[in-house]
């Protein structure tokens, strides 16, 4: 009779537990057609260096149409397990830890995003994308009639004239061209060096595709209809897959 109840609580203790880590379902994401990896972490306001790592995906950065991408570090998805294990004895007291500064909130706070971009001087101002290695200031992407008007999320909307072009901001490689990216119309994502992403949305007559090589203020489409149907562009820069303010990087204004 005890060993009986001992075994049922054992059980209900393993079912409270293991129901605790198996209700918890990481976060992922099915490969479809057209998808990049680059165009995937864009969608998901994360860095593709990141979610390559995540999935062991190697330095080509190739996926495949079905394939289950996780959206996230693998240590999250063990956390659910680790807090319904026992506690074991406490520890002995040891040295006091030296203090940690607070790392970035993650998520779609855009002042967060802001305190965590790089700072940006006068002589580094820029990405090091083209044939040139060292830093240069950015372009902008068209001619704006009126101030760039800042958009949730970390981009900027230029308004201008329906068909006037729309140029790289800077050197580097196209890594997506299309429309499966909800919200952002025709977009082409270009990729300069290791750390920056840019994006051109809302465009037309598209010039490049992907894989092209593409130099600083060649001409990559038009603009196109922006929201509320205007003629506009919405551009975009991230670092390490998170949206920066575009204006500090770019030169003299239009």
């Amino acid at each position: 009779m005890r060993l009986a109840r001992a075994v049922g609580v054992v059980g209900i203790s393993c079912l409270a537990g293991c129901a605790a880590y198996r209700g918890y379902q990481p976060r992922t994401y099915v490969v479809q057609p057209h998808d990049t990896l680059y165009s995937i972490a864009w969608r998901h306001d994360l860095d593709y260096h990141a979610l390559a790592r995540w999935n062991h995906i190697g330095p080509d950065y190739r996926i495949t149409v079905g394939q289950i991408l996780t959206l996230e570090p693998a240590a999250r998805v063990a956390a659910p397990a680790a807090r319904s294990a026992t506690p074991g004895p406490p520890a002995a007291p040891g040295p006091p830890a030296a203090p940690v500064a607070a790392a970035p909130a993650e998520g779609n706070d855009a002042g967060a995003r802001a305190r965590a971009a790089p700072k940006i001087s006068s002589a580094s101002a820029g990405c090091a994308g083209g044939s040139s290695p060292a830093p240069q200031p950015w372009l902008w992407p068209t001619a704006s009639a009126l101030p760039p008007r800042a958009v949730a999320g970390g981009g900027v909307l230029l308004m201008g004239e329906l068909g006037q072009p729309v140029i790289a901001a800077c050197g580097g490689r196209v890594v997506y061209v299309g429309s499966g990216i909800r919200g952002y119309g025709n977009l082409i994502i270009i990729k300069h060096g290791d750390d920056y992403l840019s994006a051109y949305a809302h465009t037309r007559e598209l010039a490049v595709r992907e894989g092209q090589e593409v130099a600083r203020g060649q001409l990559i489409a038009r603009m196109g209809l922006g929201p509320h149907q205007r003629a506009a562009l919405y551009f975009e820069i991230r670092y390490n897959g998170r949206p920066v303010d575009p204006i500090p990087y770019l030169s003299n204004p239009k």
